[in-house]
C-alpha cells in the first residue's frame, strides 16, 4: 500500500525516495523521487549504521467528531502498543485487512501524524528520531497513489528529482552519471525515454515480484526498507526479511516469515502443509476477529511471551554492536567524502534545501514549461474558445454606433466580456489538484520552497495567457468599433491580459484551499457570480448598500470592467446623444421630428440656452458617471480637460480651494467630483 525507504542519502545528505506499491505498480513508473544509488567504494549501510530502526511502544489514538446528534467527540486507537525493527539491508512488511493500521503504523514512522497523539520511541543507531526533523532529512515516504507527472519520460523526472536534491556545487554530469546508474538499477534502461503517462497501471504477480526484486535491491544496497502489502505470494515472501501482522492496531506477529509455522503451531494452529502461510495467517486473524475481542487477545498474549522467548539473545547482541550514534555516523562518512553535504559537513548545521530560491524558480519553471509544451491541446482548446466567443461577439455587436442605443449596446458588450475573460480561467480548477499532492510529497522532503513553486507557475502562466488575450482583442476590438485607436488597442489587450491572470490566479488560489473538485468549482462560480452582481454594472457603485461595500472593492470584476469603460467613453469630445436624440426611449419619442425640434427649441428659450439638433447633450463622460465610474483613469494625477463649443451645452466650473472640477450637463444629468484628473 505504500513503501517507507530509510536511505543514508549521497544527495547531501537526504533520501530519494522510489515509489513502490504492493498494490498498483507499472515497472517503467517505479520512481516518484529519485532513489540514491550506492557506486562503487560508497558506504553500505553496515559501515554508516551500525544498527536497526527499532520503534516501541507507538500508540496512536485520534478524535472523531460527529457532524450531528448532541455527541460531541469519541476516541479511536489506531495503533495500540506496536513495536519492533528492521535493520539494515532488510526489508520489513507489514500486513493485516483493511483497517487493521498498516498505513497508520507507516505514518507513524515517517512522522507524518499528530505529535501530540503519538506516543511511544523510534530510534535510530541508538537515537530517538520520533517526530524529529533528522528523520525527513535521511528518509522518505512514498504514497501508494504514482504522483508523476504523466508528460514528463523516465529520465526527466529522475533528472529533475536530482535538481531539486542534489547541491549546485556538483556538476550537471555527475548528476547525469547518478541517474544513469539508478535507471540501470531499477531495470528501467528499455523506457529511460518513455513518458510516464503512457504506461498503463498493471499489476500482477509477476510485476509484484519484479517491484519487491527492486526493493531487495535497494535494500542490499545499503538501506532499510519498511512496507506494507496484501497477502504476498510465496516468491515475494522469500524476499522478506521481517513480516508483522496487525489487527484492529494491535500486533499479532513480529518476526521472520521462517518463524511462521513454528508460531502458529506452537499456538495451537498449524498451518497446513502447501498452504500459503501469510494466508493462512491472514484468515486466522480474521476468524478471531470475528468471534470476539478476546480471540484476538489470546494472540496477541500469546506473540508477546513469543517474542521475549525467541528474540531476546538477538536483542542482547544487536545492541552490543553499536558504536556510533547516528549523528557520528553520518558526520564521519561525510568527512570522508562518501557523502556530499549542501554547504557543511556536519549535520548539525546542513541546510534545509540544497539550493537557493532563484535556482529552484528556475528549475520548476522548466519543469513546468516542459510539461506545458507537451499538452498543446490545452492551449489550442483555449485560443479556440476565445475565438468563437469572440466571433460570436463580433457578428452580434457589428460596428456599433454612437447613438444612445449604441452606448447602451456598448455597455451590455462589456457587461458580458469581462466575466466570460473569467469563466474561461475556469479550466485551471484540476491543475493544482492533480498537482497538489506532487507539490505536498516534494515540499515535505524540502525539495523546494512553496514560495519558488508560486513563483515559477506565475512566470511560466503569464506568457500562455498572451495568445488568447491578443486573439480576443485582435477579433472583437475592431468589429465591435470600439474606440481609441491603436493606443485604445493595446489598452484593450492589457485589460484583457490582466483579467486572465487574475482569474487564473484567483482560481488556482481555490483549488488551493478546496482540494475537491466539485466544491472548487462550486465557490469558483459562485464567486464570480456574486462579483458580477456588485461590480457596478447591475447595481452602481452609489446604490449599494454600505455594508456589502467592501465585497464591491474586491471583486475582480469592478476594475477591469471600470477600465474598459474609462478606455472607450473617456472622451468628452465624443457625443451620443444629440438634439433630438434625447426623446428616444420616451413618450415624446413617437413625435415627428420637427415637433421635436419646436421642442428643444422651446426648452431652449426656457433656458435661456440655444439648442438645436446638433447640440450635445450627452457625452462620454456623461455616460461614465451614470455608471459612477469616478475614481479611476488611465494616468491618474493628471488633468482632464472638458473642451465645450458652440455646439455643446454644457457647463464647467472649478472650486480653487478644493481643487474639484464639476462639470454641469443639460437636463439634470450631473457628473460627480472629480478630483485629481
Amino acid at each position: 500500500k505504500s513503501t517507507w525507504l530509510l536511505i543514508p542519502s549521497l544527495l547531501r545528505n537526504r533520501m530519494m525516495s522510489l515509489p513502490m506499491s504492493a498494490r498498483k505498480i507499472t515497472m517503467p513508473c517505479v520512481m516518484e523521487e529519485t532513489p540514491y544509488i550506492f557506486p562503487d567504494g560508497s558506504p553500505t549501510l553496515v559501515e554508516l549504521l551500525k544498527d536497526c530502526d527499532t520503534f516501541n511502544n507507538l500508540e496512536y489514538s485520534v478524535t472523531l467528531r460527529q457532524r450531528f446528534g448532541f455527541s460531541s467527540t469519541s476516541v479511536k486507537t489506531l495503533l495500540d502498543d506496536v513495536s519492533g525493527e528492521a535493520c539494515d539491508g532488510n526489508i520489513l512488511a507489514v500486513l493485516g485487512a483493511s483497517g487493521a493500521g498498516k498505513s497508520t503504523l507507516i505514518d507513524a514512522l515517517a512522522g507524518r501524524v499528530a505529535k501530540e497523539s503519538l506516543r511511544g520511541s523510534v530510534t535510530l543507531n541508538g537515537d530517538n528520531v520520533l517526530q524529529s526533523s533528522l528523520l525527513k532529512v535521511i528518509s522518505a515516504y512514498v504514497m501508494q497513489d504514482d504522483l508523476l507527472f504523466p508528460m514528463l519520460t523516465v529520465k526527466e523526472t529522475l533528472m529533475f528529482a536530482s535538481e531539486f536534491r542534489l547541491p549546485r556545487s556538483l556538476s550537471k554530469s555527475k548528476k547525469m552519471e547518478r541517474v544513469d546508474a539508478l535507471i540501470d538499477q531499477l531495470g528501467l534502461r528499455s523506457a529511460v525515454d518513455t513518458r510516464i503517462g503512457d504506461e498503463g497501471h498493471r499489476l500482477d504477480s509477476t510485476n509484484a515480484f519484479m517491484v519487491v526484486q527492486v526493493l531487495k535491491r535497494i535494500a542490499r544496497s545499503g538501506s532499510i526498507v519498511i512496507m506494507s502489502i496484501h497477502q504476498p505470494s510465496a516468491r515475494i515472501l522469500d524476499l522478506l526479511d521481517r513480516l508483522i501482522i496487525l489487527s484492529r492496531g494491535k500486533s499479532m506477529f513480529n518476526g521472520p516469515p521462517a518463524s511462521l509455522p513454528s508460531f502458529f503451531s506452537d499456538f495451537g494452529h498449524p498451518i497446513p502443509e502447501r498452504e500459503n502461510i501469510t494466508e493462512f495467517a491472514l484468515d486466522l486473524v480474521r476468524e478471531l476477529e470475528r468471534e470476539s475481542t478476546e480471540g484476538t487477545r489470546e494472540l496477541i498474549d500469546f506473540n508477546e511471551g513469543w517474542q521475549k522467548k525467541k528474540f531476546a539473545r538477538d536483542t542482547t547482541q544487536t545492541a552490543s554492536q553499536q558504536a556510533l550514534s547516528l549523528k557520528e555516523a553520518i558526520d564521519a562518512s561525510v568527512s570522508r567524502g562518501k557523502l556530499v553535504s549542501g554547504s557543511s559537513g556536519s549535520m548539525e548545521t546542513i541546510s534545509s534545501y540544497a539550493n537557493p530560491s532563484l535556482f529552484e524558480t528556475f528549475i520548476l519553471a522548466k519543469r513546468y514549461m516542459k510539461n506545458w509544451i507537451r499538452m498543446p491541446e490545452l492551449v489550442g482548446t483555449r485560443i479556440a474558445t476565445v475565438m468563437v466567443t469572440g466571433f460570436l461577439l463580433a457578428t452580434v455587436y457589428w460596428k456599433l454606433d454612437n447613438t444612445p442605443r449604441g452606448a447602451n449596446e456598448r455597455l451590455t458588450f462589456f457587461a458580458f466580456v469581462m466575466p466570460t475573460m473569467f469563466y474561461c480561467c475556469l479550466d485551471n480548477v484540476p491543475v493544482f489538484i492533480q498537482e497538489r499532492y506532487i507539490f505536498l510529497r516534494e515540499t515535505t522532503h524540502n525539495a523546494y520552497r512553496t514560495s519558488s513553486y508560486v513563483i515559477s507557475h506565475s512566470l511560466v502562466t503569464m506568457p500562455q495567457l498572451i495568445a488568447p488575450s491578443i486573439v480576443f482583442a485582435s477579433i472583437t476590438f475592431w468589429t465591435v468599433g470600439l474606440n481609441g485607436g491603436l493606443q485604445g488597442f493595446f489598452f484593450y489587450i492589457l485589460i484583457i491580459y490582466a483579467s486572465f491572470w487574475s482569474g487564473s490566479s484567483v482560481v488556482t488560489f481555490i483549488s488551493g484551499v478546496l482540494p475537491n473538485i466539485m466544491l472548487s468549482y462550486m465557490v469558483a462560480i459562485s464567486y464570480l457570480a456574486y462579483c458580477l452582481l456588485l461590480s457596478g454594472f447591475y447595481v452602481n457603485r452609489d446604490r449599494i448598500p454600505i455594508y456589502w461595500m467592501w465585497f464591491h472593492y474586491i471583486s475582480l470584476l469592478k476594475f477591469p470592467y471600470e477600465a474598459v469603460l474609462i478606455n472607450e467613453f473617456d472622451d468628452p469630445s465624443r457625443c451620443f446623444v444629440k438634439g433630438v436624440q434625447v426623446f428616444d426611449g420616451t413618450l415624446i419619442g413617437g413625435m415627428s421630428d420637427s415637433g421635436k425640434v419646436k421642442l428643444l427649441q422651446t426648452l431652449g428659450m426656457s433656458l435661456r440656452k440655444r439648442i438645436t439638433e446638433s447640440t450635445c447633450l450627452r457625452t462620454g463622460s456623461d455616460l461614465l458617471a451614470q455608471q459612477s465610474i469616478t475614481q479611476l483613469t488611465k494616468i491618474r494625477g493628471r488633468e482632464v480637460v472638458v473642451p465645450t463649443n458652440k455646439h455643446s451645452f454644457m457647463e464647467v466650473s472649478y472650486n480653487k480651494k478644493s481643487k474639484k472640477k464639476r462639470v454641469f450637463s443639460a437636463f439634470g444629468w450631473t457628473m460627480k467630483s472629480l478630483v485629481g484628473r
